[in-house]
């Protein structure tokens, strides 16, 4: 986009640090799982804000909450008591069994925490060097210690020296950890996704966190689960860890929390909650007054239009209905998820995929190079699932078709 500044063309996006491989869209409004972009073409949004606007778009709860706040108060510092923050904590530790909770501006920023309490958590049972188990193809963030936590060499390189204090191994394999916890004796957790996001939305078997909340229970380890993206009802259930009966020592929380607007959590149980001391550990606008009402807003929407259960109904209705739509399809390897984290994996780079749905006015994401990833907001209706699942089959039928296959 080019505009004309004291009679100079002059290339806006030359302003902006060159991070993003962007698409040639700007949208400019949305309603419920619709966009719109500066021309008014309309886009069915599949991806939600890759997991964050879980409500879809204006939702009226949210933008009324959020607007009343703005003429209230919208930042204070955490010196002071914040009454929204302590609703918000005592909200999430009802909903996950946990104790107490640290709230800042990102999921990177809760697994940093995380990571950080981890240590300390080491440091005082006399470990000089905490070591924390981590995954193949994880994804935690792009700080230095969750990058270096994270198992994607791709997002690492030319970040060298990352941190040390890593012991990495594959993920979906408890015998693994089980021989980690043999040699080494400097470890103090483990930190890993329920389900892996961006490593291609691949589901665990269903015993993997039993198996791995045993070993932690048996050698004195914090289970500390990565739930940016899976928490908040995305996967049918408020965290992906209740699909199960075992509950971890830490958890961490982002994304779909505040529907936007930006907000992270660091939830503990146990003695992981009282790592922490003043001092420790801090954020300058974490769990401010308009962030927590988002994130107020955002559970008390959840709870009220019953959301969960949709998440579950219309994710299995997407799910089912791609498998219908694809099977024949050699080229389609699997369907898979939990809710509505959907991914379809295909025997070959499919990247290209993102710009042709974009050019039929559906948004979806590609990860892990060969896994169409699907995260639609949690409010999308039957009708509007069938149109994806018929967008996204003859688009990839066409695309096989174009390939010869």
């Amino acid at each position: 986009m080019s505009s004309i500044y004291f009679g100079v063309l002059v290339d806006i996006m030359s302003y902006l640090m060159n991070t993003y491989a962007r698409l040639p869209v700007a949208f400019v409004r949305g309603e419920g799982v619709w966009l719109w972009d500066e021309a008014g073409n309309r886009y069915l949004d599949a991806l939600a804000g890759v997991a964050v606007n879980g409500l879809g778009h204006a939702h009226q709860g949210l933008t009324e909450a959020i607007s009343r706040q703005v003429k209230a108060l919208i930042h204070c510092s955490n010196i002071y008591q914040i009454r929204h923050q302590e609703a918000l904590a005592e909200q999430l530790c009802q909903l996950s069994g946990m104790d107490n909770v640290f709230f800042c501006n990102s999921g990177c920023e809760a697994n940093e925490a995380a990571i950080k309490l981890a240590r300390l958590y080491g440091h005082g049972k006399g470990i000089h060097s905490p070591n924390i188990v981590v995954m193949e193809n994880s994804f935690h963030g792009r700080t230095m210690a969750t990058l270096s936590a994270t198992g994607n060499r791709k997002v690492q390189a030319g970040f060298e020296p990352l941190l040390t204090g890593f012991v990495r191994v594959p993920y979906n394999d408890v015998e693994a950890v089980r021989r980690v916890a043999e040699h080494n004796h400097d470890v103090v957790a483990v930190l890993v996704e329920p389900i892996e996001g961006e490593g291609g939305v691949r589901v665990p078997n269903a015993d993997y966190l039993h198996g791995l909340r045993q070993l932690c229970d048996q050698h004195g380890w914090l289970l500390m689960l990565d739930e940016v993206q899976t928490g908040i009802a995305r996967t049918g259930k408020w965290f992906a860890f209740q699909h199960t009966d075992m509950v971890p020592d830490v958890l961490t929380l982002a994304k779909g929390l505040g529907s936007g607007v930006p907000i992270g959590a660091c939830v503990a149980r146990g003695v992981a909650a009282s790592v922490f001391k003043p001092g420790n550990h801090g954020s300058t606008f974490g769990g401010n007054p308009l962030a927590c009402t988002a994130g107020l807003a955002t559970l008390a929407a959840l709870q009220k239009e019953n959301l969960l259960e949709n998440a579950r109904v219309i994710g299995q209705q997407i799910r089912d209905g791609l498998v219908q739509a694809l099977s024949g399809l050699s080229a389609v390897q699997a369907v898979r998820g939990e809710g509505l984290m959907i991914g379809v994996e295909l025997d070959r780079p499919c990247g290209e995929l993102v710009s042709l749905a974009l050019s039929k006015g559906l948004l979806i994401n590609v990860t892990a190079e060969r896994v169409v990833r699907l995260l639609p907001p949690l409010i999308m209706n039957a009708e509007q699932a069938q149109l994806l699942v018929d967008m996204l089959s003859s688009l990839i039928h066409e695309w096989l078709q174009k390939a010869g296959i």
